[in-house]
């Protein structure tokens, strides 16, 4: 647990130096690419690790189903990092969550301390044992579905770093 802590730590630091950069007029404006802007970057990034959190604890407290082997094959979470492949989220962005930066980040920071006290509660449990679907990546157990949401911050913050850049 200590590793998937300090990858959260990690990659929260670096999105939040890449958020920073961005200027408070510039928040919701769009890169002329068609991509999203930084606040639309950061709202998916709360669905994200609240889904991921919430599924695991459901799943936690449900007895773990056995997986066979040939089901339990994944790609390793750290690829998605490369952003070599672009891929629509399987997750529609809630707009609603789309506002100001100041509140954005601070709702962020709340799902975050919600992410670590669920890690904190689960310390001493072997998560492994409950596995579920990852959309585009194989079969992920409960540990590596919380080090996904640290890398899944990490392939974000590269796309920040890219809409500072654009500006």
């Amino acid at each position: 647990m200590e590793a998937i802590v300090a990858k959260l730590n990690r990659s929260r630091a670096g999105l939040l130096s890449a958020a920073e950069r961005v200027p408070v007029e510039r928040w919701q404006k769009r890169p002329g690419n068609g991509g999203w802007s930084a606040a639309e970057v950061v709202a998916h990034l709360t669905m994200v690790e609240t889904a991921v959190v919430s599924g695991v604890t459901k799943w936690v407290q449900t007895e773990p189903k056995p997986v066979p082997f040939w089901k339990r094959l994944h790609l390793p979470p750290a690829l998605g990092v490369l952003r070599l492949v672009k891929v629509k989220s399987p997750i529609p962005l809630d707009t609603r969550l789309v506002g100001e930066k100041d509140a954005m980040l601070e709702r962020y920071r709340t799902v975050r301390e919600q992410t670590l006290a669920f890690v904190e509660a689960n310390r001493e449990r072997d998560l492994r044992r409950w596995r579920r679907p990852h959309p585009f990546m194989g079969s992920f157990n409960g540990n590596t579905w919380l080090k996904f949401i640290g890398y899944h911050e990490l392939r974000h913050t590269k796309q920040i770093r890219e809409i500072v850049k654009s500006l």
